[in-house]
């Protein structure tokens, strides 16, 4: 190199071909069709049995049974200050079927709020029951005595349940379990004295409760059915008792939800941007994914026919230690025959997942469609993104037996409705407006139904945060 000679960089020399992002202008791009982040597995939609209906409503029939209402209590809080809802107490069975709307509010007015401190004893085994407590929030522990005379748990409550209910109709009642405060809890309490009090200034209060007082007894299963009378294991000529089944005489029904949209496209865009794709085949199929995500949405979370809210009472357990363990799982499954899956938030199954760690042991999978899913005691378990986790970091495990055949839980949908893509799910044209906008309308039809009441069950309030 002789004196003077520049030495030039990679960077200063000069162009000696064609740059890739000129060669770009030229060139056909491989493209993705849209990508959609809101689609999640939808188990819940492709595990559902399907049953097709004639004219949109499900009508339930079941044997007649006694036991009405929900079980659960509900409050409104105003600051440090908890108040139960006047018409809430007709869950208490003392006062079920009672409407008096001035008399309830009245003992709505008379229950006291007490703070009761984790554990402590609320009420003692044998000891008269003379107040009925509502459990705005916390957990209290039922705890009995076992054969060998070691305490027994024998369940667990959480907000909205209701202890000493015999209170209100039997003076002479007594506690038959010891009540414990297994965390900080927050009751209003309402005393016998209260209602005895009220009742003498409200005639109709007082016929309602002497009425529940002196109602013979009707004799049910341990389902809460009418009882069918049977003779068994008798010899020689007895009279054979007569009996019937008998049927609810307004059984539920259930009608078809819907979920709709007006999917809107310029004809400009359909008619000179179809290449390679098809503008309005694109738009359809992510409007169709979303209304999907919103019918698995509204299965578990509408109030009217969504699996949460449909479950009965004495179908809800809760966790003995907050977190899902092996044992409340046991126990769910044990609540009914031939469960067929489990659904939970992904969250309350890696919290399940740390649980079965803590103690070694390693759940099995099974393979369905291609994926790995994990089991407990055989029975797959299921995520649903749609379960609710609250601010508490809680959420809930559902349990379900599917089918008809089963008495299960079953979906239901309408097929052959004009224009339809997919089983109970069509696509109408609405016509082009003056702006030249052409209008699609995406209905689909749905709904769900418990067959029998414990078909349904729920693991509720588990935590799902705690790591150690």
């Amino acid at each position: 190199m002789s004196v003077g000679e520049e030495i030039r960089t990679g960077q200063d020399r000069p162009q000696q071909s064609l740059g890739t992002s000129a060669a770009r202008n030229l060139a056909t791009t491989t493209k993705s069709v849209p990508q959609m982040q809101e689609i999640s597995s939808r188990w819940l939609l492709r595990m559902l049995p399907w049953v097709d209906l004639q004219g949109g409503t499900y009508r339930v029939n079941r044997r007649l049974t006694f036991a009405v209402g929900d079980g659960r209590v509900t409050f409104v809080k105003t600051g440090d200050r908890v108040e139960v809802i006047p018409a809430e107490l007709g869950e208490l069975p003392a006062l079920r079927g009672y409407e008096d709307e001035e008399a309830l509010a009245e003992l709505a007015r008379r229950c006291r709020q007490r703070e009761i401190p984790a554990g402590q004893i609320i009420a003692s085994f044998g000891s008269r029951t003379d107040e009925v407590y509502l459990l705005a929030h916390g957990r209290v522990e039922k705890i009995g005595t076992g054969p060998y005379g070691e305490d027994e748990l024998l369940g667990v409550l959480a907000d909205g349940a209701y202890l000493g209910e015999q209170a209100l109709l039997d003076p002479d009642a007594i506690w038959e379990y010891t009540a414990r405060a297994s965390t900080a809890c927050t009751v209003l309490v309402l005393s016998r004295h209260d209602v005895e009090q009220v009742a003498e200034r409200t005639e109709s209060l007082a016929g309602h409760l002497q009425e529940r007082r002196s109602a013979p007894e009707e004799r049910t299963n341990r389902y809460g059915e009418k009882e069918v009378d049977l003779a068994a294991g008798h010899s020689g000529e007895p009279d054979i008792p007569h009996t019937f089944v008998d049927y609810e005489a307004r059984p539920r029904e259930y009608e078809l939800s819907i979920a709709q949209t007006v999917l809107r496209i310029h004809t400009r865009v359909a008619d000179l941007y179809n290449q390679p794709m098809n503008q309005t085949e694109q738009q359809l199929r992510l409007t169709v994914e979303a209304l999907k995500e919103r019918m698995e949405q509204e299965l578990v979370n509408n109030r009217d026919f969504g699996l949460l809210h449909n479950c009965e009472y004495d179908q809800r357990i809760q966790p003995h230690d907050g977190v899902p363990g092996p044992d409340d799982m046991d126990e769910l499954l044990s609540r009914r025959r031939g469960t067929k899956l489990f659904l939970a938030h992904p969250r309350a199954i890696a919290a399940f997942g740390r649980e079965l760690n803590k103690r070694g042991l390693v759940p099995e999978t099974i393979d369905v469609g291609g994926n790995r899913i994990p089991t407990w005691r055989g029975v797959p378990i299921y995520p649903c993104n749609k379960i609710p986790v609250t601010e508490a970091r809680t959420s809930s495990i559902i349990a379900m037996r599917l089918g008809e055949q089963d008495q299960g839980v079953i979906g239901l949908r309408q097929s052959g409705i004009p224009d339809e893509i997919e089983p109970s799910l069509s696509v109408r044209f609405m016509g082009i407006n003056e702006q030249a906008i052409i209008k699609y309308l995406v209905t689909s039809y749905y709904s769900a139904a418990v067959l029998v009441p414990d078909a349904l069950g729920v693991l509720e309030n588990v935590e799902i945060g705690r790591w150690r």
